[in-house]
Order: C-alpha cells, then structure tokens, then sequence
C-alpha cells in the first residue's frame, strides 16, 4: 500500500503544524538539539581554562586533556546537525510516496540513533573519568559548573536518543507489517458480488457474476420421486 506506512499516512496529505510539534518523536528530537547545545557549548565557551594566572596558555579543563573536550565537542557538533537533518526528514516524511524510500529513511533514523546513543555514552564516561581526576585550581574552579553541565546533559543525551531509537524502530515494525499486505484488493462489503469467471468455455468474456457466497445453498432434504421408507 503505497504512501500509508512507517507510521504516516498516505503521501501528499496536509502536514498540520500543531500536530507535528506535538508527536513524541518531534519532541525528543527538538529536545536532543539543545542538549547537544548545551554540551558543546559550554566546553567551548568555559571549559578552555589557564592552569595559573602566569600562563597565558588555555588548557581542557577535564584534567588538561585536550582530547576529552574535542571529543564532547565533535559528539555535540554531529548530534546537533543530525537533530536538524531528521527534523526535515520528519517534516517531509509523509509526503514520500514509496514504501522503499520510508523504509531507507526509517532505517537510517534507527542507525544514526543507536550511533548516537553510543557516542553520547562514551562521552559521558570520558567526561566523567576525566573530570574525577582534574586537580582544583583557581582557573578550574571557574569553568566547574560548565564542567558539570556537560557531564549531566551528555548523561541526559543518552536518554534521549536511545528513545529515539525506540521510535524509529517501532516505525520500522509498524511499517513492515502494514507493508506486507494490501486491503484495496479485497472488497469492503462482505454482501459484495463474487467476481464470476473471466471467460466462458468458449472463450467469450461473461460478465455474469455470482450473487451469493458459496456453500450458502439449501439442499433439499426430500428429493421429488423419494419417499423416507417407514419402519
């Protein structure tokens, strides 16, 4: 059934914006861009620190691994363009009319998801093991918060695109159920006409059709020229 699978409907039918904004999946992914937001910007903006008032140079401050905020960064980056990328697949989705296109789009949804959602794991626990190990200091102490609120939303990011990718797979399952059959062939009415043959034994096309399911004849219980015998 072409057009009305992977959880929308058919293609070409009016996209209400209310309605849009309001679906979980919408939710989940305006809420993964501001985290992604969030973690990023705050490693750029606050957690480049000097390790004393006489050094000019600017350190990580995740234990002056340098590593850890590039990391945080680049997880940040991509989730943030991946957010945006789905939200306008999101939005034309219904308009796709073939089943093979969705199921791309769906299966592509699903990867990139459970790919973020390992990537946001791995940032939070480097984030993290970094962030144990990072002696105090005065300079360090001033990016602390930032420090924290990328750990804590890159925790909340996992959260989040794994349900993500719960949706999209429910989309998957949903749309390869409804994929694999077709109720246009089959007649709405169940007192339509059976279709009659399409040709006679001759060859001419008849257009005579059956007006009654089978099996639904009464037989005749007593048959002319026979009597029940009487014992």
């Amino acid at each position: 059934m072409e057009g009305a699978s992977f959880g929308a409907g058919r293609a070409g039918g009016a996209i209400d914006p209310v309605d849009f904004l309001k679906q979980p999946q919408t939710i989940l992914r305006v809420t993964a861009w501001i985290f992604s937001i969030v973690v990023f910007g705050s490693i750029v903006n606050e957690c480049y620190v000097n390790k004393d008032s006489q050094s000019p140079e600017l350190l990580c401050i995740f234990n002056e691994n340098e590593s850890a905020c590039s990391y945080g960064i680049a997880v940040g980056i991509i989730a943030f363009f991946g957010c945006i990328f789905f939200f306008v697949v999101d939005l034309y989705f219904q308009q796709i009319s073939s089943v093979k296109d969705r199921k791309r789009a769906v299966l592509l949804d699903l990867g990139f998801s459970g790919f973020l959602s390992f990537l946001w794991f791995v940032a939070f626990c480097f984030l993290a093991n970094q962030w144990q190990r990072t002696t105090m200091s005065k300079g360090v102490s001033q990016g602390a918060d930032a420090a924290r609120a990328a750990i804590t939303f890159s925790f909340f990011s996992i959260i989040v695109w794994v349900a993500l990718a719960v949706k999209a797979l429910q989309r998957y399952r949903l749309g390869t159920d409804m994929s694999l059959f077709t109720t246009d062939q089959f007649a709405t009415d169940p007192n339509a006409a059976y279709p009659g043959y399409p040709t006679t034994a001759s060859g001419i096309e008849s257009t005579e059709t059956y007006q009654s399911p089978p099996f639904t004849e009464t037989l005749d219980t007593n048959p002319k020229g026979y009597q029940v015998p009487a014992y």
